[in-house]
């Protein structure tokens, strides 16, 4: 738990303008007496963490405050409020009680890592459960204190009272500062949504406040006691090996603690930050040479020819490939997705101590858990020696540098035995945090005579793996234990599509290497997979001469009503008319056009149409997303505020990574190590939005972080078909490739 320190102007610049943070570590505080008469949580160890007890996720003080733990940790999406609001609904308690510890590996429960659209969907029903249980046996414990039938009780703002005498009694009466010691009830039965008064109402997030006023800890904020400064000095190209270091090239520097080095791994430690960064600059160091990688103009004939160690055949209706073997008009068309970077705007950060052989971690990890896991492997320590505790910090999007700033943090501060704060650079962050891997797919389509669609097939070229633990680069370049599994997340999700042919094939043919060390970023495999599938199906409506929008809907599973009800939402939300060939409107050589896009995600969750509206100049070959429309059906919505926030960074950000973004690197790394080599959208760029939310309060909630980043550059692709006739069928759509394409018309 952090607890904040607010300066005075005198302890700013005794300071030097940075903001001391300590934590709660129970009995005592970390910090030199910074922190003064703050809440203190419960020792490690003093609660249980095991996913089937109830004091895991809730604890009642004497004053009636709700702590609420939660494994699952509010990367900026907004989270945190949405959790808060199931456990005040349960509780019928008022949403100021309720409170939140995070990620912090000794007192929450292992919850899986925050990502895959989840946290509400899977850990938020674990918390309504414990949540419901809890709310049980305090009726119990009501009836039997105030002598009545359990019937007869009602509760409101954590005041139980019976209606038959009036006796009443409080949460912190029965319980406060006990603990529940009781198994999550799968039988207790949540509240009735129709009596909801706290979920499903827009509520405010508590931090936008302070983070509007730059008065928020983030994590690069922390301080403790005794800190020193760390920087680590990366080999100048990948897999380059270090063959001699002149410590005595940084003797000048003021500060200088020591000089890290273990195997490949090069680190500085420093009194002051400045000078752990000039250390870094000016430490003399000798690399061998490599070139790793393949040329960047070679990348897709790179990937096509990498040796494919399986095949995910991810459907298999019919007989696809008899079907196609028919006569018919058959088409073919490839797409691909370029190498993205996570992008953080803060780039990672860390904090380690040692202490008394025990390694406490401050990251913003989003998966705290599986980083004590792999932190505990690097070093060789018991598991049980090892805490992280997860810090708010500045956006992740997937897996950046977040753990290998940790892991950074952890190796230096175990060298020096005093507490290590790493901070990343740009070009640290842009050059080594783990990238979204390139994604190539190849389509094929047979249309018969009468206009039917006989076949479709598809294979997709991505690297082996799934979610899990992203190698530490740490421990790699230092030579100590490591996880060496590719892990680019659930990237063959979504290769299946939601419509209805007589004859479907789709095969994901995983690779054995991928260029660069990969990880999972946002709506990982979901978006480049349903950018192919749903601009292709638009080049099938084009030849059919069809409306998009009234093909999808011939061509959903009749049964699935939510699907025809989104998409005939979206036609009147986004006022669609009818077009069966591109329209080519405008003036002179600006032309403007629309486009649609459509995902049940994973097929089996979330769905999400929309509409985008563009404007090409046809002459520079410049693209404009003008408007976004979005329809969204994500079942129980517990904060509407949640969502739309959620959607509008999703679009956000989607339409910067179709429109720009794009790893640059030569034969041996990364050269786009900035924001001028590595753009991304600017304010004067964002579209207009437009939100229609589908509230189902008596369905299960699903996931929102994620599913409608998927739909976003097909209907971009789309959109532009719309205006100019021609197709852009590779990721981002830049002013070479809009010309290039035109061209082709």
């Amino acid at each position: 738990m952090t607890l904040q320190f607010k300066p005075s102007r005198r302890d700013v610049f005794k300071g030097g303008g940075s903001l001391v943070v300590a934590f709660a570590f129970a009995p005592a505080a970390l910090a030199q007496g910074a922190v003064q008469g703050a809440a203190q949580g419960p020792a490690a160890g003093a609660k249980p963490v095991a996913l089937d007890q109830v004091d895991s996720f809730l604890s009642i003080d004497d004053k009636g405050q709700v702590t609420l733990y939660s494994g699952k940790v509010d990367l900026g999406t907004g989270i945190r409020i949405g959790l808060q609001q199931i456990v005040a609904e349960e509780l019928d308690v008022p949403l100021a009680s309720v409170t939140s510890v995070e990620g912090d590996t000794a007192l929450t429960p292992d919850q899986g890592p925050t990502y895959g659209s989840q946290t509400i969907q899977n850990a938020g029903m674990q918390i309504r459960q414990a949540a419901a249980t809890a709310k049980g046996a305090l009726l119990a414990q009501a009836a039997q204190h105030l002598g009545v039938d359990k019937a007869d009780l009602t509760v409101a703002a954590g005041v139980v009272t019976a209606r038959s005498g009036g006796g009443r009694v409080t949460y912190a009466e029965l319980i406060g500062g006990k603990m529940f010691s009781l198994n999550l009830d799968e039988a207790a039965v949540p509240k009735n949504p129709a009596d909801y008064t706290i979920v499903g109402k827009a509520t405010p997030r508590r931090d936008i406040p302070e983070k509007l006023t730059g008065r928020f800890t983030f994590m690069h904020d922390v301080r403790v006691p005794g800190m020193l400064h760390g920087s680590v000095i990366r080999p100048p190209t990948l897999g380059a090996t270090l063959q001699s270091v002149d410590e005595a090239s940084i003797k000048d520097i003021p500060g200088v603690v020591k000089v890290v080095h273990e195997g490949d791994f090069l680190g500085v430690v420093t009194e002051t930050e400045w000078a752990a960064v000039r250390a870094a600059r000016e430490i003399k160091a000798t690399w061998s040479k490599t070139e790793p990688l393949p040329e960047q103009a070679k990348l897709w004939q790179h990937v096509r020819t990498t040796k494919v160690v399986k095949d995910d055949v991810t459907s298999n209706i019919g007989d696809s490939a008899a079907a196609m073997a028919v006569a018919g008009k058959q088409l073919k068309a490839t797409y691909d997705f370029a190498i993205h970077t996570h992008g953080s705007i803060g780039p990672s950060c860390s904090v380690s101590e040692f202490k008394d052989g025990k390694l406490t971690n401050w990251s913003a990890s989003q998966a705290t858990h599986n980083l004590r896991k792999q932190l505990a492997l690097m070093l060789s320590l018991p598991l049980e020696d090892v805490r992280c505790i997860y810090v708010d910090g500045a956006g992740c999007y997937g897996r950046n540098g977040h753990e290998d700033a940790a892991a950074d943090s952890a190796l230096l501060a175990q060298a020096v035995g005093k507490p290590v704060r790493v901070q990343w650079s740009r070009a640290d962050e842009h050059g080594w945090d783990p990238k979204g891997p390139p994604t190539l797919i190849d389509l094929r389509a047979n249309i018969d005579a009468s206009g039917n669609v006989t076949a479709w097939e598809s294979e997709f070229f991505i690297p082996q793996g799934a979610g899990g633990n992203v190698d530490l680069l740490t421990a790699t370049l230092s030579g100590k234990p490591a996880d060496n599994l590719l892990s680019p997340g659930g990237i063959t999700n979504d290769s299946a599509i939601p419509y209805k042919f007589p004859n479907i094939k789709t095969v994901c043919h995983r690779l054995e290497t991928t260029p660069l060390r990969p990880s999972w970023i946002r709506t990982p495999g979901r978006m480049q997979n349903t950018f192919a599938n749903e601009s292709f199906l638009d080049e099938i409506v084009a030849a059919l001469g069809a409306d998009p929008i009234a093909f999808r809907l011939k061509h959903i599973d009749p049964a699935d009503s939510r699907g025809r009800a989104l998409l005939e939402r979206l036609k009147q939300v986004a006022a669609w008319e009818t077009r069966t060939a591109p329209r080519k409107q405008g003036t002179g050589t600006t032309l403007k056009g629309r486009g649609v896009s459509y995902v049940k995600y994973e097929l089996v969750r979330t769905y999400v149409g929309i509409v985008a509206d563009v404007e090409v100049d046809s002459a520079m070959g410049d693209v404009r997303v003008k408007k976004v429309y979005v329809v969204h059906d994500c079942g129980q919505i517990i904060n509407p505020s949640g969502v739309r926030a959620q959607i509008e960074g999703n679009v956000v950000q989607t339409v910067s990574r179709v429109m720009k973004e794009e790893v640059l690197f030569d034969r041996g790394m990364v050269t786009s190590l900035d924001w001028a080599t590595y753009p991304i959208l600017r304010f004067p760029e964002l579209p207009e939005l437009v939100i229609d939310l589908i509230d189902r309060p008596t369905e299960k909630p699903w996931g929102a972080g994620e599913p409608s980043a998927a739909v976003v550059p097909a209907a971009i692709s789309n959109a532009i078909f719309d205006a100019t006739g021609a197709r852009l069928r590779s990721v981002p759509f830049k002013r070479d490739k809009v010309k290039a394409a035109m061209q082709l018309i």
